[in-house]
């Protein structure tokens, strides 16, 4: 489920407390305290089977005497009692409860299943959805809901605030009316037996209420619901989230390196990055954020400048942007000549831009003219620490409307306390954000860069394959079989390199032997010098135990280190098993970097790729960056750049430049085994040669597992789904039908641009002469586990594909109901198109498993309705909307 039945949940129009109660302190009497002081307007019906009146108003016995089916449920009683009050409550007709119980993880009886099992197989006939158990509550103070046993009430805003913690939830709430910070939704999730993050972020996505979406989370469930859920709302409003458990707990056993350098919290930042969400440190920044983001002008980019009266100030603000990974704008020739016509010679002569102490109003407003005016500048941090010169409040009357008319974001920020009150006033009801010291201001700018390099990342949806690479996957699926017939978990040295090689990653030359003649055997035919390597099932780290001998030069020394090994192996590891020897010809490569790649399995968001310095010592480095597949190429490049391998791999002192296009093409074609192989569970590629020829795979690790009839995709991004694509004749053209892709946005302007009014008008329901890029990019940029766009593309007379017809759905969280739009280029109506695009919508829809497709279109669109009556769809007009529905039943 996901927002199914949450209007009920968050608007109900009725509620009914079961476990009522006047006996001081309990729950039951402070929810129903609550409600009423929270100024709830329907009606509140006490539940109690021993009094008949609770609160001073009429008490019902149980569900069942109920006047009515209530909207809304919270159940203050014992966990025992929760399974059947649920029960009764959906064959009441109710369909939302807030379960305030704990303890529901324990067993109804004895080996039987939990009592949230219980619960949650009561509701499920009904349709009726479960916040909690053991929360908090609810609290929506827009609609007078306070649901919960908080220690008071929630102020109006247009914050929504989730948490899994109910003790943070009361605390937060009293920080928050102590600031006069006020909240659209407070929720308590608890232990989300239904109701979770990824509902909750899908229902506050379309709430018009909330400007931003503020989140405090111990763990994820259902990776795949939650990344789809937040790259949606991610696209429409802030979504800022602290987690705890940022600091490990202890090394995590792993078998691979890669699998222990991937650590939950890594992956979570990876997922938020990627989910264009924010992550910040503390429940203070949270609220710091949210305020910065939701007044912030559109990014235009990086480049900071700091315009202040105080050097001492500017300093510490541009140390802080520094160690935050921000960058000062460098000022260019034009910039500077136009400071030093406004500002006096001993003025700083860089960024930071300081206007000296004694500076009149006019020079804050020339100098910030410049500054706004500038093309190498894209934001500015204006800084004022009072002086005996001129009153704050009186530069901030000045230029504050300089800011508000600016389309480069402005922060600003007030040193002092009373001296400055007045304009950091006059900023928070101009709406611009406002910091009280250089580091609170520099620290709110790299929260912005932060979210703009994730909206970037956000924008990514990869292919599922590469373009011009086909692997041998059917080479890969035989090594996989192979060993789980054999009952093995890992490849060995031999078929890791195959499986290296089956998706074009480069191998060195390697040869599995069972004995010590075969060896010798082998390292001839190679020729020398030679690696050997010991093959042991128990073994994986085979340099610990002495498994590993390089630059062998001749038959004796292969002889004598099988003879070494075997020796160390029996006194180190007594019961593993030898079966045998790899053989490697020793790779040549001087000054190469080694690095480690690799993918690891993570509890929650599944395949997880690595990147790191590799080689002996890889756990005590500390430059590992970790990101969640599908990657294409610019995604690859910002995993190299969270590793901080980037300078390393650029070259110094005479040492010549890596080959970063064919470590961009090892990153993307280990991504396509995570997406292609789902019975890998954990890979290291260690080392990693890479230089100016390129890269080189020395030595692998694969670990298998066995995958489960009927398991789904474990990716929490679904990839470009290829399979889909194909290709049709029509009237006497061959077509391309295909998935839309991020990089056909180009391709979707032109279509547009070419359009005739009349068809812009009956698309969009209105003239327009162009779409804006940042609708481009939202059309183009698609979430495929949500949505689904297919495009006709044909030869044009350049040759170039373009594109020539598009149909798009949208399907509902719940995927109920998709909507559907359609349009189809002037020269290419009437040749039948349009019903081939929407047959294979439809066909995608059914398999998908949506229950109908619902469309509009203007009463004078006759070719639209004509079209969907072929289709099957009912056609019926809406006198009171002007437009005609479209309806086709699935199911």
């Amino acid at each position: 489920m996901s927002v199914r039945n949450l209007e009920a949940l968050f608007q109900p129009t009725s509620v009914a407390v079961i476990g009522a109660s006047d006996r001081k302190g309990s729950v039951g009497s402070v929810v129903l305290r609550n409600l009423k002081l929270g100024g709830f307007q329907g009606p509140v019906w006490p539940v109690n089977a021993r009094h008949v009146s609770v609160g001073g108003e009429q008490a019902w016995p149980d569900i069942d005497s109920l006047p009515q089916a209530p909207d809304l449920a919270v159940i203050c009683t014992p966990a025992a009692t929760v399974p059947e009050l649920i029960a009764a409550l959906g064959r009441k007709g109710t369909r939302a409860a807030i379960v305030l119980t704990a303890g529901l993880k324990q067993p109804a009886v004895k080996d039987g299943p939990s009592l949230e099992q219980e619960m949650l197989d009561a509701a499920r006939p009904h349709l009726l959805r479960i916040l909690g158990p053991n929360c908090i509550g609810a609290l929506v103070p827009g609609a007078g809901l306070n649901a919960s046993f908080a220690p008071g009430n929630a102020q109006p805003g247009r914050l929504a605030f989730v948490t899994q913690s109910g003790a943070l939830a009361t605390a937060m709430l009293d920080w928050a009316n102590s600031r006069g910070i006020g909240f659209s939704h407070f929720i308590s999730l608890g232990d989300s037996a239904d109701v979770d993050f990824g509902d909750v972020i899908d229902y506050l996505a379309s709430d018009g209420g909330t400007r931003a979406i503020l989140m405090y989370a111990e763990s994820i469930k259902a990776a795949r619901k939650f990344m789809s859920a937040a790259r949606a709302a991610s696209r429409n409003k802030p979504v800022i989230v602290v987690k705890a458990g940022r600091a490990p707990d202890g090394a995590r056993a792993a078998a691979s390196h890669t699998g222990a350098l991937a650590g939950s919290d890594a992956v979570f930042d990876a997922a938020v990055r990627r989910a264009g969400m924010l992550r910040v440190d503390t429940l203070e920044a949270l609220f710091d954020a949210a305020e910065t983001l939701a007044h912030a002008r559109p990014w235009l980019g990086e480049r900071l400048s700091i315009l202040t009266n105080g050097g001492g100030a500017g300093v510490l603000a541009a140390d802080a942007l520094e160690l935050g990974g921000g960058r000062l704008a460098r000022l260019s020739e034009q910039t500077m000549g136009g400071l030093d016509q406004c500002l006096p010679a001993s003025w700083s002569h860089g960024n930071p831009i300081d206007i000296i102490g004694d500076a009149p109003v006019s020079r804050y407003q020339d100098a910030l003219r410049v500054l706004l005016a500038a093309p190498d500048v894209d934001a500015v941090l204006f800084m004022h620490a009072p002086t005996a010169i001129v009153p704050a409040s009186d530069i901030a009357l000045a230029c504050l409307p300089m800011m508000r008319e600016s389309v480069k974001p402005v922060l600003t920020c007030w040193l002092g306390g009373a001296a400055v009150a007045l304009a950091r006033q006059s900023s928070a009801q101009a709406g611009i954000a406002s910091y009280s010291t250089p580091e609170r201001a520099t620290a709110a700018w790299l929260q912005l860069l932060s979210h703009a390099r994730n909206q970037e990342a956000l924008q990514q949806i990869p292919p599922a394959t590469l373009e011009d690479f086909t692997p041998d996957r059917a080479q890969a699926l035989a090594l996989f079989e192979q060993a789980l017939h054999d009952g093995r978990e890992w490849l060995d040295g031999a078929q890791a390199q195959q499986l290296l090689r089956a998706y074009g990653i480069p191998t060195i030359e390697t040869m599995k032997v069972s004995d010590v003649e075969e060896a010798v055997a082998a390292a001839s035919q190679i020729g020398y010098p030679v690696a050997l390597k010991i093959v042991s099932p128990q073994i994986i780290h085979k340099s610990d135990v002495g498994g590993v001998a390089l630059a062998l030069a001749c038959a004796e020394a292969v002889r004598a280190a099988a003879a070494q090994m075997s020796e160390q192996v029996m006194r180190l590891q007594p019961h593993a098993v030898v079966l045998g020897f790899t053989v490697q010809a020793m790779a040549q490569r001087p000054g190469a970097h080694e690095l480690i790649v690799g993918i690891a399995t993570d509890a929650v968001f599944g395949p997880v790729l690595l990147l790191g310095e590799g080689g002996t010592a890889v756990e005590l480095r500390k430059d590992h960056a970790v990101a969640l597949p599908p990657l294409n190429a610019s995604l690859a490049r910002d995993l190299i750049a969270q590793s901080r391998l980037g300078p390393l791999l650029a070259g110094y002192r005479g040492r010549p430049a890596a080959d970063e296009q064919a470590l961009l093409a090892t990153l993307l074609k280990v991504s396509q085994m995570a997406c292609d192989l789902p019975w890998l569970a954990e890979l290291d590629i260690n080392p990693l040669l890479v230089d100016e020829r390129g890269v080189l795979a020395l030595d692998a690790r694969i670990k298998l597992r066995s995958v489960p009839a009927g398991e789904g995709s474990r990716l929490a991004i679904r990839p470009y789904p290829s399979m889909l694509e194909e290709r049709v004749q029509l009237a006497g053209h061959y077509l391309q039908l295909r998935p839309i892709r991020p990089e056909d946005g180009q391709r979707l302007m032109a279509f547009y641009a070419k359009a005739s009014p009349s068809d812009m008008r009956l698309r969009f329901f209105m003239s327009r002469r162009e779409v804006p890029h940042s609708e481009l990019a939202r059309y183009s940029q698609i979430d495929y586990d949500r949505e689904m766009t297919f495009i006709a593309l044909a030869t044009g007379e350049s040759g170039e594909l373009a594109m020539v017809a598009e149909v798009r759905a949208i399907c509902d969280p719940d995927n109920l109901r998709a909507e559907f739009a359609i349009q189809v280029a002037s020269s290419w109506q009437g040749k039948g198109l349009g019903r081939l695009l929407l047959d294979k919508l439809t066909c995608y829809l059914r398999e998908r498993g949506a229950a109908e497709i619902i469309g509009q279109c203007l009463p004078d669109n006759r070719g639209m309705a004509a079209l969907a009556r072929l289709a099957g769809f009912e056609v019926s007009a809406n006198p009171s909307q002007e437009t005609v529905s479209l309806r086709l039943s699935l199911r």
